[in-house]
């Protein structure tokens, strides 16, 4: 018996040829040939799935990019026409400044300006407050005219009636009044009208009582600017 020709036998009884083992392998591969070709395929196909997927994710990342970046692009188109929230509040406040300016403007020039009529009422006031008080017998059309003069409306209706009443009498006592401003001050004022409250002293004389005798009167006059000039529109003794 030769060498090449044993035979195994196994405890079944069956006979398996050393050579036979390559020709089973060999026909194993000739009826499935795909068994071999999957096997060198199997990494060319898992390198292109791979790179496939590469490109897939940086596919999707340049889309997500340009999708922000274009997001991007027009938020800030949008914010730069419109108005920040801090630009609207200075804008605000600015306009607030120049309307509280200008009010605050007005009512000072308004203050002012009474003031000023309040001021030149009062000097008027004053000075026909005096003429009003002071009357000489040895001149007095002049004094009535004086007070005429600075006289408007019902009050120089009334003291022109008046005064011819009081002239005879007057001229016949020889009566002589001076008067004397104590205190004077505006109770009220705007640019045309204004109210004073005046404190005067009269010293008067006649024939009857040549000693001066001294007569305090509280006067509330009322003056108008009538052509540019404060006159005397009603007179009070309260």
């Amino acid at each position: 018996m030769n060498k090449s020709s044993v035979m195994v036998v196994d405890k079944a009884g069956d006979s398996v040829s050393p050579e036979g083992d390559g020709a089973a392998s060999d026909q194993a591969s000739a009826t499935n040939p795909d068994v071999n070709q999957d096997d060198s395929a199997s990494p060319t196909i898992g390198a292109e799935a791979s790179d496939a997927a590469v490109h897939a994710d940086a596919a999707v990342d340049g889309a997500v990019a340009g999708a922000a970046e274009h997001t991007g692009k027009s938020g800030r188109s949008s914010r730069r026409w419109l108005p920040r929230p801090l630009t609207g509040i200075l804008l605000l406040l600015v306009v607030v400044s120049v309307i509280l300016a200008a009010v605050f403007g007005w009512k000072l020039e308004t203050r002012n300006d009474r003031e000023a009529a309040g001021t030149e009422a009062l000097a008027a006031a004053r000075d026909y407050a005096t003429a009003l008080t002071s009357i000489d017998s040895s001149h007095i059309d002049a004094d009535f005219a004086t007070v005429l003069n600075g006289a408007t409306g019902e009050f120089k209706n009334m003291y022109s009636k008046s005064a011819d009443q009081l002239k005879p009498m007057l001229l016949q006592a020889k009566s002589v009044s001076k008067g004397h401003i104590v205190a004077a001050s505006v109770q009220s004022a705007s640019e045309n009208h204004a109210v004073i409250m005046l404190f005067v002293d009269a010293e008067i004389t006649n024939v009857t009582n040549p000693t001066p005798r001294i007569d305090r009167n509280r006067i509330l006059m009322t003056m108008d600017r009538v052509d540019g000039r404060w006159l005397t529109s009603k007179v009070e003794l309260p």
